[in-house]
């Protein structure tokens, strides 16, 4: 049969996983590293995806003249198509027939929760691991692959992987025993913050705020990424030293958004002093472990309507 299950070593036991890449079954599949899943996409038929991109709104008159003298510059012609590339893996949704989103999917689930082996495509165990409900996909709205991709590039780069399980860890985080209106929960969902921090660098690459970064590294997708990482690393400090609830989120987003629009240039700076030092070097002790009964899945929490920003047009995005 073409359909052959896998088989891994689990301690002393062997575990056979079915095969399938959707439903409810186990699929054994090995990692996929940030590079291989850039390289798909760039050889894939993005054209559909494509189709859907607005093009970015130009400034007319005399906002167009006050745009050329003091904004941002116009990113260079070479540079535009990996632009477009972005946000075309922006516009594409979650595939379950295709095996290369199904290995990203699986390989986030793995790193975040160190395990060695994979999970159903549906379930309870996503909430866990931060998205709303059991299917990921419908997190995904205005950001597609691209929010998984970041996601995938903050847990497969071994600079920011152990980043990427300490803030996965301070998600999941207690403070109260019984969280309520009063005293609500310290932990938020970890996979739903991320999408809306991908929103963020993605409005500002919209917006044309990243080009003078963009144009100076000779580099777009990589500016966004390593601009999510500094956004996710600013949030993670904020929380943990502030003592942040996830009736906060409202405002830390709003805050991440106007840092990653007007002071890109410091917010990556940041990033690169954290990387440069040891955590404990920078007075960032991993955060103490959850406790066992803690969890965010019971809370229904409305996280996408925190912070929807208006993707598709250029101008000022606004948190609902």
């Amino acid at each position: 049969s073409s359909r052959q299950g896998s088989c891994r070593e689990g301690g002393d036991a062997v575990l056979c996983l079915p095969a399938g890449l959707g439903g409810t079954s186990v699929t054994a599949t090995p990692p996929i590293s940030f590079n291989e899943a850039l390289q798909y996409f760039q050889t894939a038929d993005l054209s559909e995806c494509r189709k859907k991109v607005r093009a970015t709104v130009r400034r007319q008159g005399l906002a167009a003249l006050v745009r050329f003298l003091f904004g941002p510059p116009r990113l260079q012609p070479q540079l535009q198509g990996e632009r477009e590339l972005a946000l075309a893996m922006a516009q594409c949704g979650l595939d379950d027939n295709e095996r290369v989103h199904m290995r990203i999917l699986q390989t986030i689930y793995k790193k975040l929760t160190r395990s060695r082996l994979g999970c159903p495509r549906y379930g309870a165990h996503w909430e866990e691991l931060g998205f709303q409900g059991a299917d990921p996909g419908t997190d995904l709205r205005g950001t597609g692959m691209l929010a998984l991709m970041q996601m995938l590039f903050f847990v497969m780069d071994a600079q920011t992987l152990p980043l990427a399980q300490e803030i996965f860890t301070l998600s999941q985080h207690e403070t109260q025993a019984r969280p309520s209106a009063a005293f609500p929960a310290a932990n938020f969902p970890f996979c739903i913050m991320s999408v809306n921090i991908t929103r963020i660098v993605l409005q500002a690459l919209r917006e044309e705020r990243l080009s003078r970064e963009c144009n100076r590294r000779q580099q777009v997708i990589a500016v966004l990424n390593d601009l999510y990482v500094a956004a996710f690393l600013q949030l993670y400090r904020i929380w943990k030293r502030q003592h942040k609830t996830i009736t906060d989120s409202g405002f830390l987003l709003k805050e991440l958004e106007l840092s990653a629009k007007k002071k890109p240039k410091q917010l990556l700076k940041s990033l690169e002093a954290y990387v440069n030092r040891s955590p404990v070097a920078d007075g960032f002790q991993p955060p103490s472990p959850p406790s066992a009964d803690s969890s965010w899945a019971g809370e229904e929490i409305n996280f996408m309507g925190i912070c929807e920003l208006q993707v598709e047009l250029e101008g000022e995005s606004r948190l609902i």
